[in-house]
C-alpha cells in the first residue's frame, strides 16, 4: 500500500472511531466500532506487529490501573461514600447555592485527584443533581462544574486521569515530583475556573430560592474512606519503591469488591462488568488506530510545528497546540500523538502538553470521553444542556484556566526543577 493511501486510510479509521465515540449510534459501544478498526489497521499492514505490541505494552498497565479504579469508585459507590459526600456538601452550602457551588468544586477537584476523573462524572453527578434539588437549588452550575473539574482537576497526580498514567510514563519524574510539579498549577485553574462560574452563573446562583434539608445524613462508610486513603498511600509509596501505581489501585478494588462478594452484595460477574470491559477494549483499539495515524506521517508534521523550549511562550504554545488538538481529535488521541516529540523536550513539555490536554476538553463534547459521558448522564436526569452555552462557557472558561496554570508550570518548573 503506498503512503498516500496509507495516510487517508489511517485518518479514515480514526474519524470513524472517533465519530461513532460521539454519536454512539443505536446505542452502541464504543469498542463496537474501534476494535474492528484496529483490526483493520493490522490487516492491512497500516502498522506493524512489533508496533502493536509495542503499543499494547505501554498501554497495558494503564488500561490495568484504570479498570482497577472503576472497580474501586464502584464499590465506594455501594458502600455509600458518595452519598456520604453529598450530604456533607449539603451542610457545608447551608442552604447558600453560592457555598454549595464551593462546596462541589471542592469535592468534585478531591474526588477528580483521588478516584479520577470518572468517579466525578459517573458517580457524583448524580448525587450533585439530589443535593441541589435538595436544597432547592437551580443544578446547572453545580452540574457543570461537574464536568469542568473532572477535566481540569485531574492534573494533580499520575493516578487522575488516563492522560496523565501516559504523560507520567513519558516524563521520567517521580509520583511526588510529579505532584509537587502540578499542584500549583491544579491550584490555579481550579481558582480560575470558579471565579469564572460564579460570574457566569451569578443569576441561577442569585435566584435560587433554597429550601431546608431535612432527614438524618448518610453515614460516613469508614471502610471505604479508609480503602481510599490507603490506596492513594500506595500510589506514592509504590512509585518510591520503583512499582506501578496499577498495584495499589488493584490491592484498593480487591478489598473493596472482596468485602462487597462476601457480604452477598456483589457477584464476580458485577465486578467485572464495574470494571468497563468494552471501554478498556475501546481505550487499547483507540491506542493501535492513533499509532498507525502517527506511523503515516502526523507525528512528524506536528514535531515540525511543536515549539521547542521551557520558557513561558514555548510552553503556552505547546499546551494550546495540545488543547486545540484534543478537540479536534479527542484528547486522549491528542496526547498520545503528542507525547513523542514532546517528551524529546524534556520533562516541562510534557506537563504543558498535559495541560492543554486535560483543560482544553472543556470548550467542546467531543473534547473528552468524560465530557460524553456526563452529557448522556444529564440527559437521563431530563435536564437541557445548550451547546451554545456549554461553548460560550468553555470559551470563557479554557483561556482563563489555560494560561494561569502554563504560567505556574512554568514557575513551578524553575523553583523545584523538572
Amino acid at each position: 500500500m503506498n503512503t498516500p493511501i496509507s495516510e487517508a486510510l489511517s485518518v479514515v479509521l480514526l474519524v470513524a472511531v472517533l465519530v461513532c465515540a460521539v454519536v454512539r449510534p443505536f446505542g452502541w459501544p464504543e469498542a463496537v466500532v474501534a476494535v474492528p478498526a484496529a483490526g483493520l489497521a493490522v490487516g492491512t499492514g497500516l502498522i506493524s506487529w512489533d508496533h502493536v505490541r509495542e503499543e499494547a505494552g505501554r498501554l497495558g498497565p494503564v488500561i490495568g490501573f484504570l479498570a482497577a479504579v472503576l472497580v474501586l469508585a464502584r464499590f465506594c459507590d455501594d458502600e455509600g461514600l458518595f452519598q456520604a459526600c453529598g450530604a456533607w456538601t449539603a451542610r457545608r452550602a447551608a442552604g447558600s447555592p453560592g457555598r454549595l457551588l464551593a462546596a462541589v468544586f471542592a469535592l468534585a477537584s478531591a474526588i477528580t485527584a483521588v478516584l479520577s476523573l470518572d468517579a466525578t462524572i459517573v458517580l457524583l453527578t448524580p448525587v450533585v443533581f439530589a443535593t441541589a434539588a435538595r436544597m432547592g437549588a437551580r443544578p446547572k452550575p453545580h452540574v457543570y462544574a461537574c464536568t469542568h473539574l473532572s477535566n481540569t482537576a485531574s492534573l494533580l497526580l499520575p493516578v487522575s486521569n488516563l492522560t496523565n498514567l501516559l504523560a507520567f510514563g513519558a516524563c521520567g519524574l517521580s509520583f511526588t515530583r510529579f505532584a509537587a510539579l502540578m499542584a500549583l498549577p491544579w491550584l490555579v485553574a481550579i481558582g480560575a475556573e470558579y471565579l469564572v462560574f460564579r460570574r457566569f452563573f451569578a443569576r441561577d446562583l442569585a435566584a435560587a430560592a433554597p429550601s431546608p434539608a431535612d432527614g438524618e445524613p448518610p453515614k460516613l462508610p469508614v471502610f471505604a474512606l479508609v480503602t481510599v486513603v490507603c490506596t492513594l498511600a500506595g500510589f506514592v509509596v509504590s512509585s518510591a519503591a520503583g512499582f506501578d501505581p496499577a498495584w495499589s489501585a488493584l490491592a484498593g478494588a480487591l478489598v473493596l469488591a472482596a468485602r462487597a462478594l462476601v457480604r452477598g452484595r456483589a457477584t464476580p460477574l458485577t465486578v467485572v462488568r464495574a470494571a468497563g470491559p468494552s471501554f478498556l477494549a475501546f481505550v487499547l483499539a483507540l491506542g493501535i488506530v492513533v499509532r498507525a495515524v502517527v506511523d503515516h506521517g502526523l507525528a512528524g508534521a506536528l514535531g515540525r510545528i511543536l515549539p521547542d523550549g521551557s520558557g513561558p511562550a514555548a510552553l503556552l504554545g505547546i499546551a494550546a497546540l495540545a488543547a486545540v488538538l484534543a478537540n479536534l481529535i479527542n484528547n486522549l488521541p491528542a496526547v498520545l500523538v503528542l507525547l513523542p516529540p514532546a517528551a524529546a523536550s524534556g520533562s516541562g513539555a510534557v506537563l504543558a502538553v498535559l495541560l492543554g490536554v486535560n483543560i482544553g476538553p472543556n470548550l467542546t463534547y467531543a473534547g473528552s470521553l468524560a465530557t460524553l459521558l456526563w452529557r448522556r448522564i444529564v440527559h437521563q436526569h431530563e435536564h437541557d444542556v445548550d451547546l451554545r452555552e456549554f461553548t460560550r462557557l468553555g470559551v470563557i472558561a479554557v483561556p482563563a484556566a489555560l494560561v494561569p496554570a502554563v504560567l505556574a508550570l512554568w514557575l513551578a518548573l524553575r523553583v523545584i526543577g523538572g
